[in-house]
């Protein structure tokens, strides 16, 4: 049995193992999480009704499928002035609302505020050569003007300026990171991680002790 997680990138790519060290040890046996890429959130949104209608209708192993979408450059109608947690919610709504009503039971769409790169900054031990500003406490506070990834860009290339080093690197480093990453850690800061993942751990009990 097996979640299917729709993403965007290729950094996204390396979350299933990451999930799975949370989730396997609170269920009564390991399931499956399988990544399939939609490539952009354009791409995504267009796109994420027929995936799920697929996954659900053809695949007898799938509990449940599960979106992930960076909140930083989803492009929406958001309505004005909306804060980020009204974005959220407005951008769940819609997409969910793409999704047809006899498969949105079993489908869940989740954001990463503002991307996945906040759940890396949680832990400022995988970055020894650069120290995180305070403000990474909250990972979810950072703000939309420079967001994680930004934020890390620029701290490397402060840091190593002589060197001409060439900042951060999202698919490179976050391939190495996300094997290093706590992801108790991550849930304990950053709020709609731990939506997510407690979305995941009731659908895969229901189905595993159904």
């Amino acid at each position: 049995m097996r979640l299917v997680l729709l993403v965007e990138g290729w950094t996204e790519k390396e979350l299933p193992a990451f999930l799975k060290r949370w989730l396997d040890p609170q269920l009564p046996r390991p399931i499956g999480i399988h990544a399939v890429r939609l490539p952009g959130a354009p791409n995504f949104v267009n796109n994420v009704a027929k995936r799920v209608r697929s996954h659900l209708t053809h695949e007898e192993d799938t509990i449940a499928v599960f979106g992930l979408l960076d909140l930083y450059g989803l492009q929406l109608d958001y309505p004005k002035h909306a804060d980020r947690d009204q974005k959220v919610s407005w951008a769940r709504t819609q997409i969910m609302n793409r999704v047809e009503p006899i498969y949105r039971p079993k489908f869940r769409q989740h954001f990463a505020v503002h991307e996945i790169e906040a759940w890396l900054v949680t832990d400022p031990r995988l970055f020894p050569t650069i120290k995180l500003p305070d403000k990474c406490v909250q990972p979810e506070e950072i703000d939309f003007e420079e967001p994680p990834s930004k934020l890390l860009d620029r701290l490397f290339k402060e840091r190593e300026h002589r060197r001409r080093h060439r900042g951060y690197d999202k698919t490179t480093m976050a391939a190495n990171l996300f094997p290093r990453l706590d992801p108790t850690l991550v849930y304990q800061k950053c709020p709609n991680f731990k939506l997510l993942m407690d979305e995941m751990l009731d659908m895969a009990r229901q189905a595993l002790t159904a």
